[in-house]
């Protein structure tokens, strides 16, 4: 069972927070491996970029770019409340950052991101 203290606006940002820091941890991997073929040449990167053209890989590259806009915007909060103090109106600001990363992941995948 939940405390109520797990249901406020502030544990569920610092939640999502970070689950978003460690899918963006995960992937960092796979991009120095991208990176690391690039040094092979154009061809080495070619033969992995096709991979890139699969169904789950786009639907990962979404979730990829939710989840830094998430980050980046939670983020963006906890520097306000440990620079201003501001702490009022905790659900109000924890739903614009989540409405503002959730229309991030809407606008990549609205111009063709998928």
């Amino acid at each position: 069972m939940m405390r109520s203290a797990h249901l406020r606006p502030g544990f569920l940002a610092a939640v999502l927070h970070r689950i978003s820091g460690v899918a963006l941890a995960i992937f960092l991997p796979m991009h120095f491996i991208a990176l690391g073929t690039a040094l092979g040449g154009a061809d080495s990167l070619q033969s992995f970029l096709v991979l890139t053209h699969s169904w789950f890989i786009r639907l990962a590259e979404w979730g990829l770019v939710t989840a830094l806009a998430v980050h980046m915007a939670l983020g963006i909060r906890v520097l306000a409340i440990e620079w201003f103090a501001v702490r009022e109106r905790s659900a109000i600001v924890v739903s614009g950052c989540v409405a503002g990363a959730s229309a991030v992941g809407l606008l990549f995948l609205l111009s063709g991101g998928i």
